[in-house]
């Protein structure tokens, strides 16, 4: 009864659900390289993180069983990001980071269902095509984070090895999931590689089949007799 209502209550303040996700990570991704890592920058950071995790919660909320895993993953994503704050321990950064990329993973397999569901071309499916995207570029900076912290130096700046800050990570994840490659940050372990390689060919693979959806949407228009 209490998670109908709560299901309920995010569903009228977020009735439109994948606009306000969109928005949400587009203000995270437009304004974490200008955060400095430091404690009221770490604050301003998650608190737009709090913004993405019910906006998520909200947009994959729909249903009653993906609404309860929507939670198990947020809950801990937020309390374990409420403890790296406050203790500034790495360890419970990295079950932050895990539990993020798992909601984010979880939101993601829900917005491609549902975008290239085969009915009507909504507005608001275009809204969650987009959030979709940022949202693929957003888990790998939170895969990257991982990668960094369990096999170090995976990444280098200027040909030296260096680590890296989530809205770093977050820089360097747009840069390759745009196939514009600074050359600023790079990869130097085979993980960290491995994963520029799948998220490259997740990015062209999903703008490919959202162009081919989208094209669907409309019929050939037919000729006219001469």
């Amino acid at each position: 009864m209490a998670i109908g209502s709560a299901r309920a209550a995010l569903g009228r303040v977020f009735f439109e659900r994948c606009f306000y996700l969109f928005a949400a990570l587009l203000v995270f991704v437009a304004f974490a390289p200008l955060v400095e890592d430091t404690y009221p920058g770490r604050v301003v950071l998650n608190t737009i993180g709090l913004l993405i995790v019910v906006s998520a919660v909200a947009t994959v909320g729909p249903s009653r069983v993906s609404f309860v895993i929507s939670l198990l993953l947020a809950v801990p994503t937020l309390v374990f990001q409420w403890l790296a704050l406050t203790s500034g321990q790495s360890n419970m950064l990295l079950w932050s980071w895990a539990f993020g990329a798992g909601l984010y993973a979880a939101t993601l397999i829900y917005l491609v269902g549902y975008v290239f569901r085969r009915d009507v071309m909504t507005g608001d499916k275009l809204w969650g095509a987009a959030a979709a995207y940022l949202m693929i570029g957003v888990l790998w900076a939170y895969l990257y984070g991982i990668i960094e912290y369990y096999y170090p130096g995976s990444f280098t700046s200027g040909g030296e090895i260096a680590r890296f800050t989530l809205s770093e990570l977050i820089y360097f994840s747009f840069s390759v999931l745009s196939s514009s490659g600074f050359g600023d940050m790079a990869p130097n372990s085979n993980q960290a590689r491995s994963l520029c390689v799948v998220e490259q060919v997740v990015g062209a693979l999903f703008v490919a089949i959202l162009i081919a959806r989208l094209s669907g949407v409309y019929p050939p228009r037919e000729r006219e007799p001469q």
